[in-house]
């Protein structure tokens, strides 16, 4: 068996494209029963319309009812409940309402302006260095990774430090090639390492996010759920939108008349962001789901309790949904793509991932002209829950 058959369906992969297979079941049956890395099947649903509709109705599919943690590892239910506390992508409403209403004024368009000037620095600060330090270099970790890692931190009053520490837990709890222990332990220790942040934001709130939780929601949250969002904010907003600029830089790179098209009319960035969220999909599937009823997809019926996936990066090239879906066009926007997801899920952090992405690349493109790759073969990161590079080798 090959790499790639080890994987499950909707996280392969050929290079940018969601894997031919998939796109041949988007267009015939559209769903079909599959195996996941959490050793539970489910149903996994490949067009456009109908991930829209299991995203959308969080009523007949839920996700806090999903195999959410990794079911072979034995915990008790104390240490599950302790595990999901916090987290938004482990609840339905009312209790997802709940949480998400106390982080929503963060995250709001008005409040990422306020943002951009220290966005804007630190990407200048990352160009700086990278031309300091001098031609060839590693994009993923000069530029990619360290932008939005900083950013978050800043954000969440999370110490940069220790950045090194935290993305090799982030990393172990994604890859679905480890064992699920080693993936839990990763999990145990990225929640202890949080608990004790929110223990000293406790202690003496400052400005930041967690600060700002402890100071205005201290009675409403525990401490568990203040060390759940602190979590999944800091791996989502990491990983995500890093893997987004190194795999969207490459993406350009390989389209020399759009990367052209966009040098000459940087004010095409707005439009082209979201084509690179649609094209590249690096988000392979985002939760399981569980149906509460008896319920029907793609003609297909799907039994209470039974688990659906959608595959997000088959479905953001469904030609349903949107014309000439395998071509890279950075001027058309794809507005309606789901790489953030649909519904109540739809991700938090859409407008802070979409900024950081609109100042890092014209900024990158405008300082590099001659900016190449090195290496014909691209380093793809084939395991990881995360679409992405383990590196960029660039000359400039």
């Amino acid at each position: 068996m090959n790499e790639s058959q080890m994987l499950p369906p909707y996280m392969r992969r050929a290079g940018f494209a969601p894997d031919p297979e998939l796109g041949t079941l988007r267009d015939g049956e559209g769903i079909r029963r599959v195996g996941t890395p959490i050793g539970v099947d489910a149903w996994l649903v490949t067009r456009y319309a109908d991930a829209r509709e299991v995203l959308g109705d969080a009523e007949r599919f839920s996700n806090a009812r999903s195999e959410f943690l990794l079911p072979r590892v034995r915990m008790t239910e104390q240490e599950i409940a302790a595990m999901r506390a916090g987290n938004l992508l482990a609840f339905d409403p009312p209790e997802h309402t709940r949480l998400r209403r106390m982080l929503t004024p963060e995250f709001t368009i008005r409040r990422m302006r306020r943002l951009e000037p220290r966005v804007t620095r630190i990407v200048e600060e990352h160009l700086d260095a990278m031309e300091q330090a001098g031609s060839p270099a590693d994009l993923v970790s000069s530029f990619a990774l360290p932008i939005p890692s900083l950013v978050i931190c800043e954000l969440l009053g999370v110490p940069y430090e220790d950045r090194d520490d935290f993305q090799r837990r982030t990393s172990l709890l994604l890859d679905v090639s480890l064992p699920p222990e080693e993936r839990v332990v990763a999990q145990l220790e990225s929640r202890a390492y949080m608990a004790e942040l929110v223990t000293r934001a406790q202690a003496e709130p400052g400005e930041e996010l967690l600060g700002m939780l402890v100071r205005e929601h201290g009675d409403d949250l525990t401490a568990d759920e203040l060390a759940g969002i602190g979590s999944l904010l800091l791996l989502a907003g990491h990983e995500t939108t890093s893997n987004m600029l190194g795999l969207g830089t490459l993406a350009l790179l390989r389209h020399p008349d759009q990367l052209k098209l966009l040098r000459e009319e940087p004010e095409r960035i707005d439009a082209a962001v979201e084509e690179l969220l649609r094209w590249l999909s690096i988000v392979h599937s985002g939760t399981s789901k569980a149906a509460t009823v008896k319920t029907e997809i793609a003609g297909q019926v799907i039994m209470p309790g039974e688990l659906v996936m959608c595959a997000l990066p088959t479905a953001n090239r469904d030609p349903e949904f949107i014309a000439d879906p395998e071509r890279l066009d950075v001027t058309r926007g794809a507005p309606g793509h789901l790489a953030f997801g649909h519904g109540i899920h739809h991700c938090l952090g859409a407008p802070l991932a979409r900024m950081e992405m609109r100042i890092a690349f014209p900024a990158l493109l405008k300082r590099f002209p001659e900016l190449r790759v090195t290496e014909p073969e691209a380093h793809f990161r084939s395991y990881h829950v995360i679409y992405g590079l383990t590196s960029l080798p660039v000359a400039w």
